[in-house]
């Protein structure tokens, strides 16, 4: 099974006001009795730049077709993450497999196709463990799936955002 390196390729801007983004395109090969199939595995994120974010995975035999199948996953599968003013809240651990994310709030740092798609411009991200980008886009979205809100750890807790925040 022969594997291309992932690229980043720059946002596209849909009609629907969502941001597209593909992490990676994997050639795969089946071996049969006449010879080799070759077919493709496309891993992509889209966002609407407001706080939602969606992963998605496709296969075909063409990078096309697995591309849009891939994204129309991705429009599936988005949830909201909460947000403060295009940060993250506080810091966070995500982890899938072996792949582990640390995500913390910034005032500059670097963007990542999950973080650009979903309207994060600054925060710090750091890759421990595998650099799988399948897991690393899953651990990235579990660490989001955690993140609180001031307001929502007050409430759990019965005090007010004041006493929290100070």
């Amino acid at each position: 099974m022969a594997r291309m390196q992932p690229r980043m390729q720059g946002g596209e801007q849909r009609s629907d006001g969502l941001k597209e983004k593909m992490v990676s395109v994997n050639r795969v090969t089946k071996v049969v009795k006449g010879g080799r199939i070759l077919g493709f595995a496309a891993l992509t994120v889209v966002g609407d730049g407001d706080g939602a974010v969606g992963m998605g995975k496709g296969k075909a035999r063409e990078v096309p077709v697995a591309v849009q199948k891939a994204l129309e996953e991705a429009r599936r599968k988005m949830f909201r993450v909460p947000l403060k003013n295009g940060t993250l809240h506080h810091a966070v651990i995500g982890k899938h497999g072996s792949s582990k994310v640390i995500m913390q709030p910034a005032s500059e740092g670097p963007m990542r196709a999950v973080f650009e798609v979903m309207g994060v411009t600054n925060v710090l991200a750091k890759c421990i463990g595998s650099t799988n980008p399948y897991n690393v886009v899953r651990a990235t979205l579990d660490g989001l799936k955690r993140m609180n809100t001031p307001a929502q750890i007050a409430a759990k807790r019965g005090k007010s955002i004041e006493e929290i925040t100070s």
